[in-house]
């Protein structure tokens, strides 16, 4: 008997999280296009990316390893979301960044791996950016770990 009420506590649990809105799905943002506009604009890989919450294979992404001066903006709407002298060297093969621009980026919950983790927006259009965790350097202690194909970067 109690095996059965742990089972349908789980359940229940599982069925509750699993159906929560992130923060996305909530938020009004400014840029909007429809999806079939976003198809034409974005690359494939961008596509999946931005608007399907997708990740790029690690050490793959053209700014991964990118060492110039400048700022990140969102490859769906050019909103500022990161200065490059906040990127540092992670080792996960994608970019990371321990701050971003004030109103750049918003963050949601994603549980779409069965447990909570930190998702990041652009704050302008909602697309998909990354995870944010709290394993980066000072003075945040943060680590935005950012997909390439969300982001430009402008010199």
């Amino acid at each position: 008997m109690t095996r059965y009420f742990l089972f349908i506590a789980i359940t229940l649990i599982t069925l509750v999280s699993c159906g929560q809105q992130t923060e996305k799905t909530k938020t009004i943002y400014n840029f909007k296009l429809s999806d079939k506009e976003w198809q034409e604009k974005l690359s494939p890989t961008q596509y999946r990316v931005l608007r399907k919450s997708g990740t790029e294979q690690a050490f793959t992404g053209k700014l991964w390893d990118n060492k110039e001066q400048g700022t990140y903006t969102c490859a769906g709407c050019n909103q500022e979301l990161f200065l490059s002298d906040t990127k540092f060297k992670s080792g996960t093969g994608w970019p990371s960044f321990y701050n971003f621009i004030k109103k750049g980026i918003i963050v949601g919950t994603d549980n779409d791996l069965g447990y909570s983790r930190n998702e990041v927006h652009c704050a302008n259009c909602g697309g998909h950016l990354g995870h944010v965790f709290e394993d980066g350097p000072k003075p945040t202690g943060l680590r935005y770990c950012i997909n390439s194909a969300s982001l430009e970067f402008k010199e």
